[in-house]
């Protein structure tokens, strides 16, 4: 089952991987057309179209009928005007119809032998259905003709939908449709490339979320970054990578030792000193106390492995109910099977350190199906880092084959874990934030490797984020 949020990701990617919208709507015309003539046969067929992309599935019906089945009684109702046609694939279908356009729709005319065609409003309606299109759902619900929905019935999901005896749906079914909403349905293949569905790409980013018009510092994204000690560009890179993938505020709480040159990185952190060298237990008030303005958490980056600190994350991980992400030296305190159970944490180990989360050794052939269980078991998201990376919670899960060679150099992996909280930040689920999260500092890392080659740095990377918003 589909949700209306991964529809319009699908289509994106699926004209990503070679198949462009034109082809994908006229063979969900093609394959209305086959189900009318196998259901309906001779009778004719009235279209109700909307200004979106279902209206453009029937306009290819309608010609296909009209045209190669030389149909005669071939109808089609645009229900606002032609310049209200949102989609540009769709008007250019309006045109190629050359049968008739009702332009007034007398329901007193209609023969009731006639197929009422609803192609007014797809996935993704929010609220309040308005009119026109309040009082023709009304109307059409009133009729005795046999209704076929295309995709979805017009409103599902509203306080007023459509009710067709046969919903024509393509790839899957939409979330929310059952036999009593939606009458019989058919699934029909429209040619959707299998790696549009399983593996990231730019339609990854119609799930960013954009901030609203009126919205003010701090509510787009108020991360917390812990790391730092034994190392200093670590938290600083995952900080610089959360601000150019759009969060409002990045507080780092690092040990007092580094403080300055941390601060001297950027005037944008808000730097939190931790007494001493290293993060040790007796921090852990004091940063639970920080974090307590703070959306989101990502912790492990530049920390070391020593014993003290080892022990303050794992009280960390245990105290924090935050949204977060575990990365690098942090993943050390999961050792032994220690369970984290929260569905908004995301794990980002390479493929060494799940090995050490699952104390054994997994093959290629193994690996998917082991990130899979262990991010079930644990309730938790996983993205395993490789060659291709992996993201999984367990029910669903996509990977990532954009990326390079180049991108082997120290500190993507903190580029990649600070792009991934800053999502989660900004209110995206885990599952969500690891899938963006990935192809955004990929995508970002083969722009620079098209430009740099083997010298590409992250701080290239962290730069080129926010031209992916373009896409």
């Amino acid at each position: 089952m589909l949700s209306f949020e991964e529809v319009p990701v699908i289509d994106r990617n699926a004209e990503y991987r070679g198949v462009p919208p034109e082809e994908l709507m006229e063979n969900a015309g093609e394959k209305l057309v086959e189900v009318i003539l196998d259901k309906f046969s001779e009778r004719p067929v009235l279209f109700l179209c909307g200004t979106g992309n279902n209206g453009g599935d029937a306009y290819v019906a309608a010609r296909l009928l009209r045209k190669e089945w030389e149909r005669a009684d071939i109808m089609v109702h645009l229900v606002k005007t032609k310049k209200d046609i949102k989609s540009e694939i769709a008007a250019e279908n309006f045109e190629r119809f050359d049968g008739e356009v009702v332009e007034e729709l007398e329901w007193s005319d209609i023969d009731r032998n006639t197929i009422i065609v609803d192609a007014m409003l797809g996935t993704g309606i929010k609220g309040d259905i308005r009119e026109p299109y309040r009082s023709i759902i009304k109307k059409i619900n009133g009729l005795e003709n046999p209704v076929v929905s295309i995709d979805v019935p017009s409103g599902l999901g509203s306080d007023i939908s459509v009710r067709p005896k046969l919903t024509v749906t393509f790839h899957d079914i939409k979330e929310g449709m059952d036999i009593e909403n939606s009458g019989k349905i058919e699934i029909k293949d429209i040619g959707i490339p299998q790696e549009a569905i399983d593996h990231t790409g730019p339609g990854e980013l119609l799930l960013y979320p954009g901030p609203r018009t009126d919205s003010h510092k701090g509510e787009n994204g108020n991360l917390l970054v812990i790391g730092g000690g034994p190392y200093t560009g670590a938290p600083v890179l995952a900080s610089m990578a959360a601000y150019r993938t759009g969060v409002d505020l990045v507080h780092l709480a690092v040990p007092s030792s580094i403080c300055e040159t941390v601060s001297s990185y950027s005037p944008d952190f808000l730097v939190h000193p931790l007494e001493g060298e290293k993060l040790r237990e007796e921090h852990v008030d004091k940063i639970i106390s920080i974090a307590r303005d703070c959306d989101s958490i990502l912790i492990g980056p530049g920390l070391g492995d020593d014993e003290d600190t080892l022990h303050a994350v794992e009280r960390l991980i245990e105290d924090l109910n935050h949204p977060m992400v575990i990365d690098a030296d942090a993943l050390k305190a999961l050792r032994g099977g220690r369970n984290v159970s929260d569905e908004q944490t995301v794990l980002t180990p390479h493929r060494g350190e799940f090995e050490m989360l699952l104390e054994q050794e997994v093959t290629d052939e193994e690996i998917c199906d082991k990130a899979d269980e262990f991010a079930e078991r644990n309730s938790l998201v996983l993205v395993v880092k490789g060659e291709e990376d992996y993201i999984t919670d367990g029910k669903d899960n996509r990977s990532n084959d954009f990326g390079n060679p180049g991108m082997t150099v120290g500190g993507t992996g903190d580029t990649l874990a600070g792009v991934i909280a800053a999502l989660l930040s900004k209110g995206v689920s885990a599952f969500n934030s690891g899938r963006i999260g990935t192809y955004m500092t990929c995508r970002a890392g083969d722009k620079v490797f098209d430009e740099l080659k083997w010298g590409l740095i992250p701080e290239d990377i962290i730069e080129r984020l926010p031209t992916l918003f373009n896409e």
